[in-house]
């Protein structure tokens, strides 16, 4: 690939065009926002200057709801040997394309699994989709010349190619992204009008169960209004248990033993699944999840903190697999929690003891 447009600087678009243009790729931006491909041609992702012929590879980074239109335009205008869109669902652009006549030979579907909670060309960064899964739909019409087209753009991105049926990705998006993020919003929605005091006893878990209700609304509303069936089919599930759950604590505060009992019952359920569930996430480079021993550090909000832990870790030998951090309430002090694996744990303990770190058991 030595050309390529992305029709669409968003988040997503503006990040795809920084990482072609990394790597050499010619790369033309277009969007309906001129401001907004100036933007991103500002930050290195390409030109807006439009291309003088056909492209390798058109890529649009249009809302779901006009991604067929902007597809269809594009493709009656032969701006490109290959077309690709990166929208969160796959099965009713495909099937709007095909009621439209066109010939989907050219085209493949696709859906990088990377995203952040900002939105616009200034949240882009090149190393977006590095080691994330990122989608492909093709189907039995799609060209040999046009699937190696998006392979190299995955290769150029460093994601990781996984090849789906569209409407099979659709129901699992529905499952592991959009579902997730309604009951997320649900969750936040319970601290809008919350009282200041329980407000400020949130911790970790909170924010994780709420990170994702930051997202923009307007890009959720295009993103659900395109699957609604699956996500809906979803959450009558999550409603069945919620119901389920309520009854439990419900019997949790009557007199009657077995009641009680019924209610310890219930509840042991829920949380024995959610266990089961959990379990099944991937871990670490998509690889099955592992349990980390935890080293939690005691440090205070000043710079090169974290660095010194780091190279503190480094001299003594000890891998990082993931690291967390709380801030501490109303202090500018916060308690890292180093996830290494068990035999090293003490061996990191030692070596930050020795280095004067003051570590919490």
């Amino acid at each position: 690939m030595r050309t390529a447009l992305v029709i669409g600087t968003g988040l997503i678009g503006t990040s795809a065009a920084l990482a072609l243009a990394q790597r050499g790729v010619t790369v033309h931006l277009a969007d309906h926002d001129p401001e907004q491909a100036r933007t991103a041609a500002a930050l290195g992702a390409g030109t807006d200057e439009p291309p003088e012929g056909p492209v390798d590879l058109a890529i649009v980074a249009a809302p779901p709801a006009h991604v067929a239109a902007v597809l269809a335009d594009a493709m009656r205008r032969g701006v490109a040997r290959g077309y690709l869109d990166v929208a969160s669902v796959k099965g009713g652009p495909r099937r709007e394309l095909e009621a439209l006549g066109l010939d989907l030979s050219s085209y493949i579907g696709s859906h990088p699994m990377s995203g952040r909670e900002k939105s616009g060309p200034l949240a882009a960064t090149g190393d977006l989709f590095e080691g994330r899964p990122w989608v492909l739909t093709p189907t039995r019409d799609t060209d040999t010349e046009v699937l190696n087209l998006a392979l190299e753009l995955v290769s150029h991105c460093r994601a990781v190619p996984v090849v789906m049926d569209a409407d099979a990705h659709d129901r699992a998006v529905a499952l592991v992204s959009h579902m997730p993020h309604l009951v997320s919003s649900m969750v936040a929605a319970r601290l809008e009008h919350a009282e200041e005091a329980a407000v400020r006893l949130c911790g970790q878990g909170i924010r994780d169960v709420t990170r994702i209700a930051a997202s923009d609304p307007r890009m959720w509303i295009d993103i659900l209004s395109a699957n609604p069936g699956p996500v809906a089919d979803l959450l009558t599930d999550v409603a069945a248990d919620l119901e389920e759950t309520v009854r439990a604590l419900r019997a949790l505060q009557s007199s009657d033993e077995s009641k009680r009992r019924e209610g310890t019952t219930g509840i042991e359920d829920v949380l024995r699944r959610g266990n089961a569930g959990q379990i099944r996430v991937p871990g670490k480079h998509g690889s099955a999840p592992r349990t980390y021993e935890v080293v939690a550090v005691l440090i205070d909000d000043q710079p090169g903190q974290l660095a010194r832990i780091f190279a503190d870790a480094g001299m003594a030998g000890v891998n990082i697999e993931d690291v967390r951090i709380e801030h501490a309430t109303g202090q500018q002090a916060g308690l890292v929690q180093l996830m290494v694996e068990p035999k090293a744990a003490p061996v990191l303990t030692a070596a930050l003891r020795e280095r004067g770190w003051a570590l919490r058991q």
